[in-house]
């Protein structure tokens, strides 16, 4: 069971180890990885779709979770920004559903 950190952030990155959580490989981008298996975690912050389709594939997913004021968004954060902004790790199950007529 490996834990892949997903993310192209720097600051993500250090933020992870500075908090001393663990990760095994570090991956700016989930592609089609062929090698995650049932059992491994990702992290990072995804889109609900990929997030769905690593649960059909057996694997968790743990949200880096954070609320971005209007200001901060679309610049690089650094690992104290997201303490200051009170990011958490929070785990998630998101189930596919049926396609429906809206």
């Amino acid at each position: 069971m490996t834990v892949y950190l997903v993310s192209r952030h720097q600051g993500a990155v250090e933020w992870m180890n500075h908090m001393g959580h663990q990760y095994n490989v570090h991956l700016t981008h989930l592609g089609s990885e062929e090698r995650l298996s049932v059992g491994d975690t990702v992290v990072g912050s995804l889109p609900i779709n990929l997030v769905a389709d690593l649960g059909e594939r057996g694997i968790s997913y743990v949200h880096l979770s954070l609320c971005i004021p209007e200001h901060l968004r679309g610049i690089e954060l650094s690992a104290d920004q997201l303490s200051q902004l009170d990011a958490k790790l929070e785990p998630y199950s998101v189930k596919r559903l049926p396609i429906q007529k809206i």
